[in-house]
């Protein structure tokens, strides 16, 4: 937190701050002008739309632009702040070596299962390892939001109950009949294979000054921040986690466990014509009240430009820009996370999600990153085959709803 308060007194951030909300006055202007034009002639003048689009995009990289510097402010460099586990001098030795020349002399080797091991590799040392770890939590929104839990094992089994311990009241002399146990469900975590193949050239190995831990935790973070968060929201669960959209959705008044429960906008393949808000209210009051209190919306930017255009009874917008570096713009009092592969609005699309993510979605990962050093396949160059087991999924399906993008 230290260092996030540090920028946010920046120039660049405050600057950021005051065009954001400069531009975000004026699309509410422009927007407050399109709607009184739809309501006296049915429609808005071209130019009008446009101009509403041009300010929506302002405002967005804006926002863009203060999460950016939000990242930059939390992604750590390799060491910082001594909170990594340091290594034997002589581990530390020995995986340097292995980068720049390939010698494997006091390396751990961690073979793959298959019959021809193609997938073996050695054991990064445990600060690479959590550089890592801590630039995706800083770069994967997923990762910010979720439950992240490291695992020895290659399944997490997760038992959980679906149905309380039945209780009840009894005078001092009353007879104590035997009450209903809990339901409980297994839930399987299994962690399968991400990988990423930096390149570099021997002179950038050979060079005495370039801290390859930093570079190989820096090559690899964006590469695995991508495929994960892609997963985390559709991963279908075969060889990869799977997403909480990818599981069977049931209307949240007919919600069953193991179902994602939905609201539906009301409209066909958008909002609902009046009163669009109102389904945006239901969503948030779709979970229980224990979820609520660390709600938050999730959708992509272009979901997120429709919202913008909202307001409620009161002529409110719904939307709210961050107003500082390290917060986030807000959706009716609720954070909003931006994740892109989240799907447009379109006729049945699952374009929203509220609840708690934290208690809802757990990311397991597998203890242990593996790099597999190749000077042949790319000549001159030399890659790094580095792996990582991550798994996920949904872990409790009271905690997070959708919204469906349909009449019902």
């Amino acid at each position: 937190m230290k260092e996030i308060k540090t920028v946010s007194g920046s120039p660049e951030a405050r600057e950021v701050v005051r065009e954001m909300m400069v531009a975000f006055e004026a699309f509410k202007d422009a927007n407050d002008e399109r709607v009184a034009q739809i309501e006296k002639k049915a429609a808005a003048d071209a130019l009008l739309e446009e101009k509403v689009a041009r300010i929506d995009q302002a405002v967005a990289a804006a926002q863009a632009r203060l999460d950016r510097l939000a990242g930059e402010a939390r992604r750590p460099a390799l060491g910082e702040g001594g909170e990594f586990v340091a290594s034997a001098p002589e581990a530390k030795a020995a995986f340097d070596g292995y980068l720049k020349t390939g010698s494997v002399a006091g390396l751990e080797v961690k073979a793959g299962l298959s019959s021809g091991a193609s997938s073996g590799g050695y054991v990064v040392p445990p600060e690479t390892e959590r550089a890592i770890e801590r630039r995706l939590m800083a770069v994967s929104p997923m990762r910010e939001i979720a439950s992240v839990r490291t695992v020895a094992g290659g399944v997490f089994k997760k038992p959980v109950s679906t149905a309380g311990v039945a209780a009840g009241w009894v005078a001092e002399t009353d007879a104590r009949p035997e009450t209903d146990p809990a339901t409980l469900a297994l839930l399987e975590f299994p962690a399968a294979d991400l990988y990423a193949n930096p390149a570099a050239t021997q002179a950038l190995l050979d060079d005495a000054m370039v801290d390859l831990d930093e570079w190989l935790a820096g090559e690899v973070e964006d590469a695995f921040a991508a495929q994960e968060t892609t997963a985390f929201v559709t991963g279908n669960g075969v060889n990869k986690p799977k997403g909480f959209l990818a599981y069977d959705t049931v209307a949240d008044s007919a919600h069953v466990w193991g179902k994602v429960g939905y609201v539906a906008s009301g409209g066909s393949a958008g909002f609902a014509s009046s009163d669009p808000v109102d389904k945006l209210i239901d969503l948030i009051y779709a979970p229980k009240a224990q979820y609520r209190a660390n709600g938050r919306f999730v959708m992509n930017r272009k979901t997120l430009s429709a919202v913008r255009k909202l307001k409620d009874a009161d002529g409110n917008y719904v939307w709210q820009p961050a107003q500082r570096l390290g917060e986030v713009s807000s959706v009716m009092g609720y954070p909003v996370t931006e994740i892109e592969t989240m799907p447009d609005i379109a006729a049945n699309s699952l374009s929203i999600a509220f609840g708690d993510f934290q208690r809802g979605y757990l990311i397991v990962d597998r203890a242990g990153v593996r790099v597999l050093r190749d000077p042949f396949t790319a000549k001159p160059y030399v890659l790094f085959y580095t792996t990582k087991r991550v798994g996920g999924g949904v872990q409790n399906f009271d905690a997070i709803k959708v919204m469906k993008f349909a009449a019902s």
